[in-house]
């Protein structure tokens, strides 16, 4: 999400001021490229398509195409047309097309849908994924951020029908944002499927850089509204300190610490990363060989406190019935 910006439209899900430009990015897949990372996430509506053009563009310069598993999403608006968002067969079929346009690519390797769609009947949305597959434009299908009972509902209906099923699930789960223990994450590792986590940092939060005052000492601090309305309680702040002072204590940085701690939880596969300067990256990729023992782990953990769903919408009773026609 962090490649493109520039003049987007107002549809689109822009990164409003701390975008890395496609220059920019160069480095950053280089730096990917050369320490073994292996899988790229992007999403149609990040920066209008601008993300997808610059992942497509340095992946076909700098790796083996069939050496990188390429991720992209469908879902949000690409457009003002009712037609040009949402989980259709009409807007998924030429969604898929556009991103293999603006990728330069014959194939996407996981294909994502970004939401739950109330609007779409699930059974017309897994149909039209099922064909992209057939068809040899996708390799495999995920899903992200929904309410367990929607996917498993998902799950089901595509093994009713014989439809290729969803195999990842990217979902909300960091160290201030553990909804997920509920029920969808022993969900997925009853049904097999891997789960790739996005905002593992909490958008920069468990980082150490964000004041209680509600700023921070970078420009995405500044002008992430969005971060604001999830993060940012007195209970996520005793846990980001907590973060912090386990850090100290081992000589790493407080970003390492929260990563180690999501690629030790069950069922995690591969955490989703965003970075917006390369000793970002840099910094993060040492979480890998980073281990917390029990007691780390413990004490992290304890402060938590619940959360209300964040990062999903949660249809309401309403609108489920507005969209069955009652």
């Amino acid at each position: 999400m962090s490649y493109g910006g520039g003049n987007i439209p107002d549809w689109s899900h822009g990164t409003k001021g701390w975008h890395v430009s496609k220059e920019d990015a160069r480095e950053h897949f280089r730096i990917a490229f050369d320490a073994g990372i292996n899988f790229i996430d992007t999403a149609d509506v990040y920066s209008a398509g601008l993300s997808e053009e610059i992942t497509g563009y340095y992946v076909r310069e700098m790796a083996s195409r069939d050496d990188v598993v390429l991720a992209t999403k469908v879902h949000g608006p690409m457009g003002y047309s009712q037609n040009k968002r949402g989980l259709s067969r009409k807007h998924i079929i030429e969604a898929c097309e556009n991103s293999l346009r603006r990728l330069s690519m014959d194939f996407i390797d996981l294909y994502q849908i970004h939401r739950w769609d109330p609007k779409t009947p699930i059974e017309e949305t897994l149909d039209a994924l099922d064909s992209l597959v057939r068809a040899g434009k996708v390799r495999y299908l995920g899903a992200s951020s929904m309410a367990a009972w929607q996917f498993s509902k998902a799950l089901y209906a595509a093994k009713e029908n014989h439809w290729h099923r969803f195999v990842t699930m990217q979902n909300h789960y960091n160290l201030v944002y553990r909804e997920e223990e509920r029920e969808m994450i022993p969900l997925c590792i009853d049904q097999g499927v891997a789960l790739i986590p996005w905002s593992p940092l909490a958008r920069g939060f468990l980082t150490g850089t964000r004041t209680r005052e509600g700023g921070g000492s970078t420009q995405r601090a500044q002008v992430d509204s969005f971060a604001k309305d999830m993060y940012y309680s007195d209970d996520d702040f005793v846990v980001a300190d907590v973060v912090a002072n386990v850090a100290k204590q081992r000589g790493v940085s407080p970003a390492q610490v929260a990563l180690a701690w999501v690629l030790q939880a069950p069922g995690i596969t591969s955490p989703i990363i965003g970075a917006t300067k390369a000793h970002h990256l840099k910094d993060v990729l040492a979480a890998v060989d980073f281990k917390l023992s029990p007691d780390e782990v413990a004490a992290l953990e304890k402060p938590y406190r619940p959360h209300r769903v964040l990062g999903h919408a949660q249809p309401t009773a309403k609108a489920l019935m507005a969209s069955s026609g009652s």
